[in-house]
């Protein structure tokens, strides 16, 4: 049975390297260093695969200016899917969200609003009268709500990132970094995508006043759908944008530059770049079968085993010729297996460079056999592992 199975293993193996090495080898694939980018602090990043394909500074601790109202609409979206609230809901207007100053969506003291109306309010106008109101309905004062945007934060693994509002108006200890706002954005995009083509509208009504959203880019590019844009005089100018080109998705962050031209042009820059040179590829898909491995003491003798999430790589554009593929299964595999058990890894490889190196699972369960089964694979197994 050892024997068996390590051709069989050996033959998967050589059919999954195939599969993604292909029957001849690329060329070098050549990559121009990255374009330079007139910003504090930048991150390019893969939302699929989560790779960082340029950055600079994106670990700095900066103030994010209206970008943390990406946070707020989080927050929102998510109570939203978990059915706490509905868009339908009326939220009333305090005075103090009334008077919070800075942008405006236009709501009055006294009235009620819908959370559609002031969700849209965030995203597409950067309405901080709408932040607050939002904050208020969902968490009893924005205090209490933004010790849940810190707790998200914190689950999402936004290790440089703390807030002290809702709105993202000036404060000394109200900080993040660009690496954790493109996770942010990969959130965003991920989770809720029901609601991510709010990102992309280009203009917001409420109270009879009409505002453009402050992304230029949704005119420039029609391949970008979102995100947010931020300014302040101490952050400077930001903007977090996002763009899908076929079945390549880029997210672009840049903070401090000079100008609300500037951030365009330099994010625009960054998502060409990584277009032109780069593309997603999924290797796997959910619950695909990766092989079948050999069972000691089961009711059955083999078991199904794959991954149980898509497993995407970034790689450069005519690369995937170059890609390596192995599995390494647990020596011995005995029953009872249950379905998402761990039996080995996968590693994906490309020029030496691993880019995949996750457990794979049992797909399918296999029972304990029958008391003579056990006895008789327990002695095979001791003579088998007698004489390796």
């Amino acid at each position: 049975m050892a024997l068996k199975s390590l051709l069989r293993s050996c033959s998967i193996l050589l059919v999954l390297t195939l599969a993604l090495v292909g029957k001849t080898t690329a060329q070098s694939v050549l990559i121009p260093s990255p374009p330079q980018i007139a910003g504090s602090s930048y991150v390019l990043m893969d939302p699929k695969s989560g790779r960082i394909i340029m950055e600079e500074n994106s670990h700095e601790r900066l103030p994010p200016a209206s970008l943390t109202k990406m946070m707020t609409a989080y927050i929102v979206e998510r109570e939203l899917d978990e059915g706490r609230i509905s868009m339908s809901d009326m939220v009333p207007i305090s005075v103090r969200a009334w008077k919070t100053e800075g942008s405006r969506t236009f709501v009055r003291e006294g009235t009620s609003v819908p959370v559609e109306t002031l969700l849209k309010g965030v995203i597409i106008q950067s309405g901080n009268d709408a932040s607050v109101a939002l904050a208020e309905f969902v968490a009893g004062s924005e205090d209490a709500f933004v010790d849940i945007m810190n707790q998200q934060a914190q689950l999402l693994g936004m290790k440089g990132t703390n807030f002290e509002n809702a709105t993202g108006l000036p404060s000394p200890e109200h900080f993040s970094t660009a690496y954790d706002l493109a996770i942010l954005a990969r959130a965003i995009i991920n989770d809720y995508p029901e609601n991510y083509p709010i990102y992309a509208e280009k203009h917001f009504t409420y109270n009879n006043i009409r505002q453009p959203n402050r992304n230029s880019l949704l005119w420039r590019d029609d391949t970008v759908d979102g995100l947010k844009t931020g300014h302040t005089e101490e952050a400077g100018y930001c903007l977090v944008a996002s763009a899908k080109r076929n079945d390549s998705r880029f997210i672009a962050v840049v903070m401090g530059t000079s100008s609300s031209e500037s951030r365009s042009q330099e994010v625009q820059k960054m998502l060409n770049y990584g277009f032109r040179y780069y593309e997603s590829e999924r290797l796997f898909r959910t619950g695909q079968e990766v092989m079948k491995a050999d069972v000691w003491s089961g009711q059955a003798d083999q078991v199904s085993v794959g991954l149980t999430d898509d497993v995407f790589v970034t790689i450069p554009r005519g690369s995937r010729n170059d890609l390596e593929s192995t599995v390494d299964l647990d020596s011995v595999i005995k029953a009872p297996i249950k379905v998402g058990d761990e039996l080995g890894r996968v590693k994906v490889s490309l020029n030496g460079e691993v880019l995949v190196d996750q457990p794979v699972q049992a797909l399918t369960e296999v029972p304990e056999g029958g008391f003579f089964k056990r006895i008789w694979d327990a002695i095979k197994l001791f003579f088998v592992q007698l004489f390796q």
